[in-house]
């Protein structure tokens, strides 16, 4: 095997463990929490914002609003979301966490996009520039041009972008 080639098989093997580190972190968030990475973004999202519409919350969390009005339709049948009438304009539907997902969000690990956000973060400038100059060659070079993604770590699932 030529040293091209030997890169190639190394580059390649880097992204399955990075798949498979998001999917094995996936898997723990549902069988300990019953919980998908999607719906934690979204609950904590509501947290921090406190009273929020679908519609903000679909922008805000990147996903189209089909994606977030089913995965909040999902929260809200296990307890931990609220829907609520705005009380300006009748037609808004306001979310908000209740109780009962506040005392989940005390017991989940922090999302596999914040512990990756936090070590990247205190990379140098150069270096974050240079994984990101090298992440989007390979994105070029394996994907289609128009696909549109999401700041959220998970694969398996289908989410729906904007």
């Amino acid at each position: 095997m030529d040293l091209n080639e030997q890169r190639c098989r190394n580059l390649l093997v880097a992204l399955r463990k990075i798949i498979q580190a998001i999917d094995q972190h996936s898997t723990q968030l549902k069988k300990k929490f019953g919980l998908t990475g999607p719906q934690l973004i979204i609950l904590q999202t509501v947290v921090d914002k406190e009273l929020i519409s679908v519609t903000q919350l679909s922008k805000d969390v990147s996903l189209s609003q089909a994606t977030v009005t089913n995965i909040t339709k999902r929260l809200e049948y296990q307890g931990y979301l609220d829907r609520d009438k705005d009380t300006t304009d009748k037609r808004k539907i306001n979310l908000m966490v209740t109780e009962k997902g506040k005392a989940i969000l005390e017991k989940v690990p922090p999302l596999l996009q914040e512990k990756f956000t936090s070590k990247f973060s205190k990379l140098e400038d150069w270096e974050q520039l240079m994984i990101e100059s090298a992440f989007n060659r390979v994105v070029s070079m394996m994907a289609a041009e128009d696909i549109e993604a999401s700041p959220i770590m998970i694969t398996g699932e289908v989410i729906e972008t904007k």
